[in-house]
């Protein structure tokens, strides 16, 4: 069995940073870097048009950060996609006015949650979004996390849409190498922990399974990234 077989979780240390930390700063810079080095627009964005059939009038992103990955996705987007409700949930508030502003240059409107995804999903009863996306957060829970996150997701909205870390040999080679483009003692960690935290296989399909949803589409993306799609079948007692 290779280093890898299993996820490997431990702190990362963004994660502990204050939200102005000149650290953490730098580092959230070096991360918008890392999605384009792993192409993760282009990623979500081809599993969007996918799985979304028609526009979808509200989204909700979960991990959502200062908003910038899922800017770079809108403006993929929005040539077709018009009026949508994006929604961005992350435990820290770092969406400006002017990122708002550049999602309404595209004709969509932004509403920001600042708060754990535990505690906004165990209070927010109304199951009112057309799906639910996913960067890069995922692999920092636990398995019992996934779990619980999963089956407090699946009554939210009808597709739950993830790109993760993929978890294999090359992909921990490619982020021992990112000192290389100039990245600071934060991303260099978070982004080698990161690969041993994240998934292949089947292993999200496994949990959203395990939490009464079903499966669509678990695969590899690219060299770096790993995709899962899941559909929500209500609970029989939830049905309208």
């Amino acid at each position: 069995m290779t280093a890898l077989a299993q996820r490997s979780l431990a702190p990362e240390i963004l994660d502990g940073l204050a939200a102005d930390d000149a650290r953490a700063l730098r580092s959230r810079r070096d991360l918008a870097r890392i999605n384009a080095l792993m192409f993760q627009a282009p990623i979500m964005a081809s599993l969007l048009r996918k799985f979304l059939t028609k526009p979808p009038g509200r989204i909700l992103e979960i991990g959502a950060g200062d908003g910038t990955f899922m800017l770079t996705v809108a403006r993929r987007m929005a040539r077709h996609w018009q009026h949508v409700e994006l929604t961005m949930l992350d435990r820290v508030g770092l969406v400006t006015p002017k990122l708002t502003a550049d999602f309404a240059a595209l004709g969509w409107t932004v509403q920001t949650v600042t708060a754990d995804v535990f505690d906004w999903a165990e209070q927010a009863d109304d199951r009112c979004f057309d799906a639910i996306t996913v960067n890069l957060f995922l692999h920092h829970f636990d398995d019992a996390g996934l779990l619980r996150l999963f089956s407090l997701l699946r009554r939210k909205a009808p597709l739950i849409l993830a790109s993760e870390p993929l978890r294999t040999g090359f992909a921990l080679t490619a982020a021992r190498l990112l000192p290389a483009i100039g990245v600071n003692d934060v991303t260099r960690h978070d982004a080698v922990q990161s690969v041993r935290a994240g998934f292949r296989g089947n292993e999200l399909s496994d949990f959203w399974s395990a939490a009464g949803g079903s499966p669509l589409e678990e695969r590899r993306a690219g060299l770096f990234s790993h995709v899962f799609v899941g559909e929500a079948q209500m609970p029989a007692g939830d049905a309208a």
